[in-house]
């Protein structure tokens, strides 16, 4: 009987050692819980640089393009110049087939020798005309009527000699008159060449003009960043058909290039124009390009609901490497600090008058952590500036 109440003790008393070791396990576990914190939640305040800004996010396209029309009707002969080339201003881009541009043109100056020749005939019939109106026959004739008139009022000639000198002075007076009445004549035959001679030389400029149309030259110093047609296709000219002329080619000035993006009306108050920026493109994307604001839209556009402002902003591009069309977004920076500490904005908790603090690592605390006022400055959304309340290499606690 004895030997029973003793095994009952020493199970009574294993029990309850066992009971005292899980309970101060436990007891172990439930502190130690206090004064952990997971790693992940930990980050450190560093030093660096921070800048609160906007990001537009469009296209690349040139300042300076062109589409290139023809100014004359054709069918494409040449191109000189393939997509990508860099052309310099006047250099030949493409030739129209200038048959009958040329035919046309020696036509027009056959017609302007013809009407050069009729002008130079109604010209000598002018200065002959002129010759007869101011002839001497007449002056002459009358002198000789006046001493033969002398000789008959002294009985020295007969009527019949009187009659016969006067014949030659009426001729004359005939023939004065006649070239006088033809003077104005042949004015107005000259007047009448030399319009001709006007109408034949503008033909012959038109078709010059028509002729030099048909080589279609760069305007600009550009790369060509689209060709619309091929050898053979016809072109129409843009003086006849206006906009809706054949686009034979497009051009772009990419030496200077500019995102145009869109800003919410939240953000395009703190937008100004020569605020500096950072672009981004895709196929480079561990490079950064430098431009500023050139242009903010003084209207906004409404879709779905959001209000959104057009921005432009301008690059350097002297390499050529940013093309028409690349995607871009460009960060317009706002606000920048350089050298400054900087935590994640998801460390700071903000209180009802928006007042911020953050937690840090406190082993001797019961939960191994305290709460610290801090001064906060420029945020970017993702990392906020400190500038009063923790130091360098500091760790905070991750909300």
């Amino acid at each position: 009987m004895a030997r029973k109440r003793s095994r009952k003790w020493i199970y009574v008393l294993a029990a309850l050692l066992i009971v005292a070791l899980l309970g101060g396990f436990g007891l172990t576990r439930m502190t130690g819980a206090k004064a952990e914190i997971d790693p992940s939640k930990l980050a450190t305040v560093l030093r660096g640089d921070l800048a609160r800004s906007v990001v537009a996010t469009g296209r690349i396209e040139p300042i300076s393009k062109v589409e290139i029309k023809s100014k004359a009707n054709g069918i494409i002969k040449e191109l000189k110049v393939n997509i990508g080339d860099l052309v310099d201003t006047g250099q030949v881009l493409a030739e129209l087939d200038k048959d009958n541009l040329a035919a046309r043109l020696r036509e027009a100056r056959a017609a302007l020798m013809n009407a050069e020749s009729n002008l130079t005939a109604a010209e000598a019939e002018y200065r002959k005309n002129q010759i007869e109106a101011d002839s001497p026959d007449v002056g002459f004739a009358r002198r000789n009527v006046e001493r033969v008139e002398k000789l008959y009022k002294n009985g020295l000639i007969s009527q019949q000699d009187l009659d016969d000198a006067h014949r030659p002075l009426e001729q004359a007076e005939n023939r004065q008159h006649i070239a006088h009445s033809q003077l104005s004549v042949s004015q107005a035959r000259i007047a009448q060449a030399q319009a001709m001679v006007g109408q034949s030389k503008a033909a012959v400029e038109r078709a010059e003009e028509e002729f030099n149309n048909a080589t279609i030259r760069s305007p600009i110093k550009a790369v060509v960043l689209s060709r619309d047609i091929e050898i053979g296709s016809p072109v129409s000219s843009i003086l006849n058909m206006g906009a809706a002329a054949t686009l034979v080619m497009v051009l772009g000035d990419i030496s200077q290039v500019y995102v145009k993006g869109k800003v919410d009306e939240a953000d395009i108050g703190l937008v100004r124009l020569n605020q500096p920026a950072r672009i981004k493109v895709e196929t480079f994307k561990d490079k950064i390009f430098e431009g500023h604001v050139t242009q903010i839209s003084p209207m906004g556009a409404e879709k779905d609901n959001v209000v959104s402002f057009e921005v432009r902003v301008s690059i350097n591009n002297p390499g050529g490497e940013l093309r028409a069309n690349m995607t871009a977004n460009a960060e317009i920076i706002l606000e920048e600090r350089k050298n400054t500490l900087i935590i994640p904005e998801s460390a700071i908790a903000y209180d009802a008058q928006r007042n911020p603090s953050v937690e840090v690592p406190a082993p001797s605390t019961p939960t191994g952590r305290e709460r610290r006022q801090i001064k906060a400055g420029v945020s970017n959304g993702t990392k906020t500036e400190v500038l009063d309340g923790l130091t360098e290499n500091q760790q905070v606690i991750l909300q």
